[in-house]
């Protein structure tokens, strides 16, 4: 029993795919730290977003246009094992893929907007984290460890939008890849007769060093080439399950991320100005909320259901993370033989419609809109306990 219903929160947390604020597709939870044992997984999946709108080109030049859907496909695939080295101590090392974007504004020629036409955003990543975690005799435990991270990327600002305050052509950036290390700790309490537990888990920030090349913007045709900073944001996870019920469990989780701290800063970029400063990135911070039941119905099936909350942050929107918020249900199935668990989870959600705007921080001017945009995303995971 306890074993199955851990396994339900722990496909909550992680398993299913999501579109979160900023460019984060993970929630980078730890519950697999939890598993009894020896514990190793796959996971795997993808996810169908549709985010589409249309600029605010005036009426005498033919606007507005539609942007078309600019948001790609995508999948993921995670590693994680898990090993009981003794009564109190344990240890994990995970590989995920927790930040990522495909955004493309088909351009003005292809049928797409005037004033954003040909903008578009890449980013890969993938972390790998090793973990640590000492359990108490009153139930208290302890866990942290290292975080190292592979990134790369590439934006282009295109569209009239954009080259009406950067110049004629558009501006070009491509990221190399780059490592960089960050550091995770939290702390945990159990009641097992209950299968209740609550953890609060921090990340760090991380730091890459890039080798970054610029092309067009205000000093076009200019390529430059250097080594710069980008800082990947903290956040802070809470995560709690109890039974409240034979055979059944309420999960949830809050979830913080301090996306303002999110900036790519290169030789162009920040462009300050008399008038102000203009970012190549601008996000706000934003706040997850998870709530669920789960309920195991016979020995081997067990099944579950969530809510998830992202709310919207207002104001005017980067082009390059164009929704505000969410909404979305996630229903879970677990299959449990022996020692192997199959986990599978479908989630829809509908994306908070957003006001996009260019230019100078705090100050942005508006250039667009999406609305009535969703996503779907499936996940499957294969666990195998020893």
């Amino acid at each position: 029993m306890k074993r199955t219903m851990t396994g339900l929160a722990l496909l909550m947390a992680s398993a299913a795919p999501v579109l979160a604020g900023g460019i984060e597709r993970a929630p980078q939870s730890l519950a697999v730290l939890f598993e009894e044992g020896n514990y190793v997984e796959l996971s795997f999946g993808g996810v169908d977003p549709t985010v589409k709108g249309r600029d605010v080109a005036p009426a005498a030049v033919g606007g507005p246009y539609d942007t078309g859907d600019v948001a790609q496909g995508y999948g993921f695939l995670g590693l994680a094992y898990k090993h009981q080295f003794n009564e109190n101590l344990s240890g994990a090392f995970i590989v995920e893929q927790p930040f990522g974007s495909d955004l493309r504004y088909p351009t003005f020629a292809d049928g797409g907007s005037l004033l954003l036409g040909g903008t578009r955003v890449e980013v890969n990543s993938t972390t790998y984290t090793g973990i640590l975690r000492y359990k108490f005799q009153n139930n208290f435990s302890v866990h942290g460890g290292l975080r190292a991270s592979h990134a790369d990327g590439g934006v282009t600002l295109g569209g009239a939008a954009y080259q009406g305050r950067l110049g004629p052509q558009p501006y070009d950036l491509d990221i190399g890849g780059a490592w960089g290390v960050g550091w995770v700790a939290g702390v945990a309490y159990e009641i097992p007769e209950y299968a209740a537990r609550i953890s609060l888990t921090y990340n760090s920030e991380i730091d890459h060093d890039f080798e970054q090349t610029e092309t067009g913007g205000p000093l076009a045709p200019a390529t430059f080439k250097g080594d710069y900073e980008v800082t990947t944001p903290r956040s802070w996870t809470l995560e709690g399950q109890t039974g409240i019920a034979e055979d059944t469990l309420m999960f949830g989780s809050i979830r913080w991320v301090k996306w303002s701290e999110f900036k790519v800063d290169n030789f162009l970029f920040p462009i300050v100005t008399p008038e102000g400063t203009i970012p190549l990135v601008e996000l706000e911070d934003t706040t997850t909320y998870t709530i669920g039941v789960g309920r195991k119905f016979t020995e081997n099936w067990a099944g579950s259901i969530a809510y998830i909350y992202e709310p919207s942050v207002g104001g005017k929107i980067s082009p390059l993370a164009p929704y505000d918020g969410r909404k979305g249900v996630q229903v879970a199935a677990i299959y449990t033989m022996d020692n192997i668990k199959v986990s599978t989870g479908i989630n829809y959600s509908k994306l908070g419609d957003a006001d996009l705007g260019v230019g100078y921080s705090g100050d942005k001017t508006e250039v667009g809109e999406t609305n009535d945009n969703d996503l779907w995303g499936f996940g499957v995971r294969i666990g195998y306990s020893f």
